[in-house]
């Protein structure tokens, strides 16, 4: 028999605060960890200017380039399920800290990496930074959709999402300025990171003296964890929930990290500095309002259609990305960040939706799947060393699975929680 969750699961950002008026409890910890998503989103989005940066002054392939992206989320891959664990034994605040704590240490390794210049070690500093955003990302997905009324746990998520498409602005923003000058040469990239990081270890030094309502966790047993598994792994809607999210996060992150490489490609009159300032206003610009416009949108379109949907016009989208046309193609490239930008939470929120006890496990491997970026841009790098269009191949791909997911899951049937 057919099971979907009910439309109110996804209700528009502002009903998404109604809960507040039932939890007052909830809403200083919601507003605290919502914060976070802001750090994580400037973390990422700033890597898309080092990709352009490192191939300039340290004088490596595109290819080469990507190894940026695929260091901080092979992190992820690493990381998801040891953080997990982690938290279900010390806490969702001790996770905060501890991604927050090495999320500030490896930010601050930029200083000495900087003065070896050597892109090793600067991989390196980036792996850190991936393994605390493991651990916060691990620890505050799950821990919003439970900070309140059950009803209103997707469209938390939503809207903490959409926080996280600010820092997206940020990012590439603060990283273009500070690191591709006007004059066309290159700054400091020490410079942002030290900042963030000495920012970052604030935030960890005000998360571990405040108190979080801690959320009951499922036993944390041999015999309980096997039955997350088993239950896991025969729910069909979870098991491609997580391919899903592999590709999707592989086409956000190829597309985000050659986006300066396409633009600059396809009009060479645009500074690599002006392209970053282009992806922070134009394409970051537009996915936080996908963010916020998607929240409001599901109160009225089933989630799962709503995802068909976007999926289908970023396919649309990117096929006039690869074909290189001047002006309806760099159009078409700002109007991908708007179609995708509800990918993420509703692929989460639909994952997850029905695993009961097991929505903490479940939201690991989630979180470890996020290991799709470390991929894709190394293969868009390689296909595209000659003409970056060709690269967008790739994520073309990945917005084909996410379509057929969104198709599956209205199809699809739902498994017990405690089958």
């Amino acid at each position: 028999m057919e099971s979907y969750p009910d439309r109110s699961l996804f209700p528009d950002f502002l009903f998404a605060t109604i809960f507040m008026k039932k939890n007052n409890i909830y809403l200083i910890p919601f507003v605290l960890v919502t914060s976070l998503f802001f750090l994580w989103g400037f973390a990422h989005s700033i890597l898309d200017v080092l990709n352009k940066h490192f191939q300039e002054v340290l004088v490596i392939s595109k290819a080469r380039s990507g190894m940026i992206q695929a260091v901080v989320y092979g992190g992820y891959f690493v990381m998801a399920l040891p953080a997990g664990l982690f938290i279900r034994k010390f806490g969702y605040r001790m996770g905060v800290v501890s991604g927050l704590v090495l999320y500030g240490i490896g930010a601050l390794l930029f200083i000495p990496a900087e003065q070896i210049m050597s892109f090793n070690y600067f991989l390196f500093s980036l792996f850190v930074i991936g393994c605390g955003l493991t651990f916060l990302e691990t620890a505050a997905n799950p821990y919003v959709t439970e900070l309140g009324d059950k009803e209103g746990a997707a469209g938390r998520l939503n809207l903490s999402q959409s926080f996280n498409g600010l820092g997206w602005i940020v990012g590439p923003l603060i990283g273009g300025m500070l690191i591709f000058k006007a004059d066309g040469s290159h700054g400091s990239v020490a410079l942002p990171y030290t900042l963030i990081g000495i920012t970052v270890l604030g935030v960890a030094l005000l998360f571990s003296r405040i108190r979080l309502p801690e959320i009951k966790s499922e036993p944390n047993t041999r015999n309980a964890q096997e039955k997350g598994l088993n239950v896991l792994w025969k729910n069909k809607i979870f098991r491609f929930g997580v391919l899903a999210q592999f590709f999707y996060v592989g086409a956000q992150t190829g597309i985000n990290s050659f986006f300066i490489n396409y633009v600059t490609e396809i009009n060479p009159g645009i500074t690599p500095r002006t392209a970053a300032l282009i992806l922070s206003f134009g394409g970051m610009g537009l996915f936080m309002t996908g963010r916020f416009a998607g929240s409001w949108l599901m109160h009225r379109i089933e989630p799962s259609r709503l995802l068909g949907i976007s999926a289908m016009l970023a396919i649309i989208a990117t096929v006039l990305v690869i074909a290189a046309i001047p002006v309806v193609s760099l159009f078409a490239l700002f109007s991908v960040y708007l179609f995708m930008s509800i990918m993420f939470p509703t692929i989460f929120a639909l994952s997850i939706h029905n695993l009961g006890t097991h929505t903490k496990q479940g939201s690991s491997f989630l979180i470890m799947s996020i290991v799709g970026g470390a991929i894709t841009p190394v293969l868009m790098g390689a296909l595209g060393a000659d003409n970056m269009a060709t690269g967008f191949l790739i994520p073309l791909l990945c917005f084909a699975v996410v379509y057929w997911f969104s198709r599956y899951y209205r199809k699809g049937s739902f498994f017990p929680a405690n089958a």
